[in-house]
């Protein structure tokens, strides 16, 4: 038998244990994780560490290593996350919607489990911790199978968790790692509908394009962010220069970070120096349209930049006539993850928020707010782009589905 069907089958049994267990008993559980992971700190550290020199060594940008890598504040923020999370209300078991029948026959819908949850995933090990506490939380057990980059961070922390997970009731085998870093398991996980509920690809294009298109088990998609900012006429301009500078360069490598900025016509004599030199100090590339290039001294801007998600300290520009012409750009080029507008005009920021059919649509605000974290889940499993089931940051109801109860008294149809 091979690992991923061995440990499929593993967290079938665990399963059946974990949708079973109170609030109780799994905030116990995600406790014990926390103090595992601080206890084993230095461990994660070290293993991370060898990721980190093996990606350098093949000349992986910067941007991306920063995804890669873990440090003290990073475990720290691993930890309060599991805090977060405990102090969550637990979904399971929440009945949302019910009427009684004339006929006495009351029907409920209640909160259940997915099941099991296969979550495949690329560099960012704090997010085999995240998608762990989450799914457990959420009563569902949970196969990871994160990228060949990150493959001893990911090792050190699962080890970790599972230690925690000795201390409580819920099973370790209710969270599985495939360590084996060959392709070809991707391919067959996404085909395990005999033990999967759902699939989570988190990653590039490349990996989520290929597991939507190749799954038989459902999948959740997580999308590609080609964030865009809208400057209105209206704006600050210092303050909009500032939420730029933010959305751009707090963390380049994250799918929240802007990757192409709208300028009004009637202001971008005066903001497009002040925010070239701002950006040129943050070591960003700016990559500008014909109507850039009469203000400022920038790589003219192609139609395959307007398109493409940088994750680097790259920027595209683009002068527009007017709102219109802004929207008719992001319907255009968004993968439908995070669009901001900065304006002073109540009505051009209603216009925004209607017509913008995002996940996460901002007024005055950087698109890298766009965070299960920085949303009040506590964690993540991804930033869901698609319409169905979930939108924007997946957390703990995200991860439930809903059966009916129907209670009668002897009930019979005429």
């Amino acid at each position: 038998m091979n690992e991923l069907l061995e440990k499929a089958k593993k967290l079938k049994e665990s399963s059946n244990i974990l949708k079973t267990l109170n609030a109780k008993q799994k905030n116990k559980a995600i406790f014990e994780i926390a103090r595992s992971i601080e206890k084993n700190k230095e461990n994660i550290l070290k293993a991370n560490k060898i990721d980190v020199e093996i990606a350098r060594k093949k000349g992986i940008k910067e941007s991306l290593i920063d995804r890669l890598a873990l440090n003290e504040k990073r475990i720290n923020g691993m930890v309060d996350a599991c805090k977060v999370v405990i102090n969550l209300k637990d979904p399971v078991g929440e009945m949302y919607d019910s009427f009684l029948r004339e006929d006495g026959l009351r029907i409920s819908k209640i909160r259940v489990p997915l099941g099991i949850i296969g979550i495949i995933y690329e560099s960012r090990p704090n997010v085999t911790l995240e998608s762990t506490i989450l799914s457990l939380k959420s009563g569902n057990a949970i196969l990871l199978r994160g990228g060949s980059d990150a493959i001893n961070s990911n090792i050190a922390i699962v080890k970790a968790i599972k230690e925690g997970l000795k201390n409580s009731e819920i099973p370790e085998n209710a969270i599985e790692l495939i360590e084996n870093t060959n392709r070809d398991l991707v391919n067959e996980m996404i085909k395990l509908n005999d033990y999967l509920d759902l699939i989570i690809p988190r990653g590039g294009k490349g990996l989520i394009d290929f597991v939507v298109k190749n799954s038989t088990v459902p999948v959740l998609e997580t999308g590609v962010g080609i964030c865009h900012i809208y400057v209105d006429e209206s704006a600050d301009l210092y303050k909009s220069i500032d939420i730029i500078d933010n959305a751009k360069t707090q963390r380049p490598g994250t799918c929240n970070t802007v990757e192409t900025v709208l300028i009004h016509k009637k202001i971008a004599d005066k903001v497009l120096p002040e925010l070239k030199k701002r950006l040129e100090e943050k070591n960003v590339e700016i990559r500008g349209c014909e109507k850039v290039l009469k203000f400022i001294d920038v790589k003219k801007a192609t139609e395959e930049d307007w398109a493409t998600e940088y994750l680097d300290l790259i920027l595209s520009i683009k002068v527009v006539d007017d709102l219109e012409e802004a929207i008719e750009h992001i319907k255009k080029y968004s993968t439908g993850h995070s669009e901001s507008i900065l304006t002073e005009n109540y009505f051009n920021a209603m216009k925004f928020v209607n017509e913008i059919d995002s996940s996460a649509v901002y007024i005055n605000a950087s698109t890298r707010f766009t965070d299960g974290g920085e949303f009040g889940m506590g964690a993540e499993m991804g930033i869901s782009t698609q319409k169905m089931h979930a939108r924007g940051p997946v957390g703990l109801k995200e991860l439930t589905t809903y059966k009916y109860i129907i209670q009668g008294n002897y009930n019979v149809r005429d």
